[in-house]
Parts: C-alpha cells; structure tokens; sequence
C-alpha cells in the first residue's frame, strides 16, 4: 500500500470519527466561558433532590468510669441489650453503668446513596456521662422519618475533646471542648436506598436558596440564551426548567449544563446583628438617608463593702461586721451628630464610623435608625 493510500484512508477515518463525535455531543454538557458571575450550581436546589435525616438510639460501651450514673432508663437499655444475646437480668438495679452511656445517633443520607455505601454518624449522650472518650458504639439501626430503617451505625467513636482529671485529688478535672459528643467517620452502612425523582413530567424546578424576584428572572434569561424557551420563573424560587428533546435519556447531561451557566445574582439590603458574639454584616446594597443621631451612655455602678466595728475598751462587746452599699451613676453626654445620605456601604460604614462609637453601642444605632425609618435595609436578629 502506497503512502498516499494510507494518508487518503487516515482523512477518511478521521472525518468520519469527528462527524460521529459531532452527533454524540448533542447530549453532552456544555462547557461555557466565565463571565465572572455566580454558577447556577451554587444558586439553587433541584427539586426531588435532597438530603434525609436518620436517628437512633443506642449505647456506648468500653468507657473508663465515665458513663452514666445509675439511671433506669440506662439499666433497662443494657438489659435489653443483654437480652438479646440470652442474657437475662433478674435485678437490673445490681448492673454497673459506669462504662456503658446512653446516646443518639444522628446522621444524614445523601440523594443516590446507594446501599452498602457509607455515611458519617454524630453520637451525643443523652445522659449524664461525664466524657464519651474510648468508647465503642454497639449496632444501632438508623431511621427516618418514615420509622423506616436505612442505615446501620456501629464502630469506635471518635472524640474532639477530652475530660481528665474526673475524680482525682481534690476533684480538679481538666476539659476540652464538649467530651459527650463524638463522631464516626463512614460509621454507618446504608441498608436501603432512598428514591430521588430528577426530572417530572418532562421538566425539572430549580430551587434559588435565597428566594429573589430579581434573581429568578436573571436566571430563566440566562438559560433561555442557551437552551431557547426551556426556562420559566414561577415565583422567587421556583425556576421551571424544560428538558430539550435531545436531552431525553441524559437528564444527567442535562443537569451538568445547566449547573455551569453563569448569572449575576440579586440580594436583599440586609443588615444582620448577632447580639451574642457582636457580629455586625451588611450587604452591598444597604442604603441610608440622612438622619441626625445622639448617642449617650449611661454607667450604674453598685459596690457592696464590709467594715469593722470594734467595740471599746474593756467594754466586753464583740466586733461587728458591718455591710455597706456604695451606687454610682456616671452619664455620658450626646451631642446630636449628622449623619449625611449614604448611597454605598462604604459611605455607610463611613458615617457609621465617624460616630465613634463601640459595637454594642452601633446594634442599637442600626435598630433605632430602621424605626425611624432612614435605614432602608431588613433588620436581622440573632
């Protein structure tokens, strides 16, 4: 065979494998070029798609003295647990539960586990064990809400902190963290796999986790671009995906497409105030108006003192001890300050700024600044 034949069969071959390539790739995601925005895949939910929660309840075993006390409900769980394997407790109040705690067993199964995969297990004592550390969990069959068992728990726990110390000299314990919860990486097998339903009637809903009007429409435009009148907004959240005839049997591929467009998302103007921690976050967008704030404090301070009183000379009395009661009140005063409209948050932060006051003293400013109506942002409170 001639050089030329070989080169004229190798360009045939290779038309003829780009062209079958070509047909096979009508169902195969589609990879776009970034815009710089947020991936719908970050945005959103499918519907029928979920994680479930699992529980169970179970014991402990193989601790060093740290399990429960003498608790009923403890001794009747290990008698049950000795009654399955033949063993019968005449007295359950003669049983010793210093080694043995009892504990739920939390977890969570994931969309399209199937059975014998693994999951992670949380284990939380639900006693009054002093420390979890060292112990084995016994089999635990894990339910939903259904009463339905899906998955087993069992194997050694593992403990993120420690109790040392427990009934040394003197009493003195050391502790680390929280010693009565524990996990078990991969602790549980799954027995039964939980059906999740992709594509309904030809169509699949979107689920935006933060319900936005704004962000819906962007994100059934954004779609339409790419898969022409496939995509409507139901509401804020719901975004009604068509799957094109190609995509019949690769919702999958479908799916994958979908997830790598890119939108620019809307939020709300949100300041949100953790009071316990003095965490203050606001978005982008809040807004102020003009506004004059006056801001004073006011300190009460109550001091208890004790004083002697000795008696006299030769006067056969005894010393008295004598309490006493200082209070203090110590205002500071507040000039009316102007805070001027603030159109960005860094002009918000600004004038907030120019105040000079703390963290606690700026949750109240923003709380009594949206009743009066110049914060144009929702107000949250944890």
């Amino acid at each position: 065979m001639t050089l030329k034949k070989i080169l004229t069969l190798s360009l045939g071959f290779t038309f003829m494998l780009g062209h079958l390539m070509a047909q096979v790739g009508e169902a195969s995601p589609i990879t776009l070029n970034s815009t710089g925005g947020s991936r719908i895949k970050d945005l959103i939910d499918v519907e029928g798609v979920r994680d479930n929660q699992l529980n169970g309840y179970g014991l402990v075993v193989g601790l060093a003295g740290t399990g429960d006390s003498k608790i009923d409900s403890t001794l009747q769980s290990i008698a049950n647990s000795l009654k399955n394997y033949g063993v019968n407790v005449p007295d359950i109040q003669k049983l010793k539960s210093g080694n043995v705690a009892t504990v739920m067993i939390t977890s969570e199964i994931g969309p399209f586990v199937r059975p014998g995969s693994r999951i992670d297990v949380t284990v939380s004592s639900i006693g009054d064990a002093k420390s979890l550390q060292g112990g084995v969990l016994l089999q635990v069959p894990l339910q939903g809400a259904d009463r339905t068992v899906y998955a087993v728990a069992q194997g050694a726990i593992a403990v993120g902190g420690f109790l040392g110390g427990a009934g040394g000299a003197g009493g003195a314990t050391v502790q680390k963290n929280h010693p009565t919860v524990a996990t078990i990486p991969g602790g549980a097998i799954v027995e039964r796999e939980i059906s999740s339903e992709l594509v309904q009637n030809g169509s699949l809903n979107l689920m935006l986790r933060e319900a936005d009007y704004t962000s819906a429409a962007r994100m059934a435009e954004a779609i339409n671009r790419v898969f022409p009148n496939t995509a409507v907004a139901k509401d804020a959240r719901i975004v009604n995906v068509i799957v094109p005839p190609e995509y019949n049997s690769y919702e999958v591929n479908f799916v994958a497409s979908l997830g790598g467009i890119e939108l620019e998302p809307d939020s709300a103007a949100r300041v949100v105030i953790n009071e316990r921690t003095g965490v203050i976050v606001a978005t982008s967008n809040v807004r102020v108006s003009k506004v004059a704030v006056s801001h004073g404090s006011l300190t009460i301070s109550i001091a208890n003192n004790l004083s002697a009183s000795q008696p006299g000379a030769f006067s056969g009395g005894t010393t008295a001890i004598l309490p006493s009661t200082t209070t203090s009140v110590n205002e500071q005063k507040g000039g009316f300050k102007l805070v001027e409209e603030a159109p960005t948050i860094e002009r918000v932060a600004a004038a907030l700024n120019a105040l000079g006051v703390s963290t606690r003293d700026m949750m109240s400013i923003f709380q009594t600044m949206k009743r009066a109506g110049a914060l144009q942002a929702e107000l949250v409170l944890n």
